[in-house]
């Protein structure tokens, strides 16, 4: 793995909805019939497991400490335990990730290159602000607002060059380059806007706000249209479908905590949430006959933030309509987030194919002739 495939490339040779699976004209760089190094076949879409976890974190904190949700009697420890669970989780996941970085540093830029997973390299420091927010209130009151600015700084990065692209035209258009899992880079704006509020910052958090919002109605529009050039958009519904909610229901807690007040603008974005959240579940059946992958894992932070985005609804519209809404939508997160941890626990140690061959990283650069003439006979 010499050189780097052009984004092209990344689209003749891969087919699925995430640009997983090599198609049957191309060729690999590795052989296909080995298993290859731990480290190779570890994708940055690991992270999303700390995206679950961690969100989990700030669900129970929210079931402890929400005036609306003080009839549970929720114990604040829960709330410690699962923070802890997720700081492991993360140092684990980061650990092993910083060793591809070192070891194989040409698969993190292959991977870096490619046009879906590239959104997963927001993922560990979105998990970062989650863990911030989710801290167990106990300690949560020394917090200083440089830690803010340090966790903003690389998402900052991130969405300077994406954006950058998306706004461009080129190659890496977005009607181009257009998949659900774009929202990934949406979503760390109204994590960050929803951090930063909390912490008493003024200007920052409306930037990012700002920002998200505006390409969240782009990426939105973008997807819904479903452009003929959108070639990783795929025919049949997938995980990754739910992340559309996840940024309506963050957004409505920013705007929430950014105003002081879970006033009209937030209550629009969390009705958006919450109709996107039932349209997707009526559709239960388009989302069976999937073989289990860390994709899953995408189920596990939208609902879990549109379970804490509903706890704060019912603060402001307190009855007990909402409280069993808030109640139902933190059962169905909690529970989709332990099936998914016994899955994975389940598919790595016990059946060990949670991380097969990552083709992605092992694409040519081009497409050899023997395999050219071969396709056209």
């Amino acid at each position: 793995m010499k050189s780097l495939p052009a984004i092209d490339r990344y689209f003749d040779a891969l087919e699925g909805p995430e640009l997983e699976t090599l198609r049957a004209s191309e060729g690999c760089l590795l052989p296909q019939d080995k298993k290859w190094p731990f480290l190779l076949r570890f994708p940055i879409s690991a992270f999303s497991m700390c995206l679950g976890v961690s969100s989990q974190a700030v669900l129970w904190k929210t079931l402890a400490t929400s005036p609306s949700m003080s009839f549970l009697n929720i114990n604040t420890k829960i709330n410690l335990v699962l923070w802890c669970i997720s700081i492991a989780l993360l140092c684990l996941v980061a650990s092993i990730y910083t060793l591809k970085l070192l070891l194989f540093f040409e698969a993190v830029k292959r991977e870096y290159c490619h046009p879906v997973r590239i959104n997963f390299f927001f993922a560990p420091w979105i998990a970062c602000l989650f863990l911030v927010i989710g801290l167990p209130p106990q300690l949560s009151k020394s917090l200083h607002a440089t830690l803010w600015y340090v966790l903003m700084a690389p998402i900052l990065c991130l969405e300077l060059k994406i954006y950058g692209q998306w706004m461009s035209g080129g190659k890496r258009r977005l009607s181009k380059v257009a998949n659900p899992s774009n929202h990934l880079s949406i979503v760390g704006n109204f994590v960050g806007a929803l951090l930063g509020a909390s912490m008493g910052l003024k200007e920052g958090p409306v930037f990012f706000f700002a920002v998200g919002l505006a390409h969240y109605v782009v990426l939105f529009v973008t997807l819904y249209q479903r452009l003929p050039t959108n070639e990783t958009l795929p025919k049949e519904l997938h995980p990754v479908f739910f992340l559309f909610i996840a940024a309506p229901s963050i957004a409505c807690m920013a705007w929430d905590k950014i105003t002081g007040s879970f006033g009209l603008g937030s209550r629009i974005a969390y009705f958006i949430a919450l109709f996107l959240y039932a349209s997707l579940v009526v559709r239960i059946n388009f989302f069976r006959g999937f073989r289990f992958s860390l994709a899953w894992w995408a189920y596990t932070f939208p609902t879990t933030s549109a379970a804490i985005a509903t706890i704060h609804y019912s603060v402001e519209v307190n009855n007990h309509f909402t409280e069993a809404i808030a109640v139902a939508l933190s059962t169905i997160s909690t529970f989709t987030v332990l099936v998914l941890l016994i899955f994975t626990i389940l598919h790595a140690f016990v059946f060990c194919d949670l991380f097969p061959n990552d083709i992605a990283i092992a694409i040519t650069e081009k497409k050899s002739k023997w395999r050219k003439n071969q396709h056209c006979v």
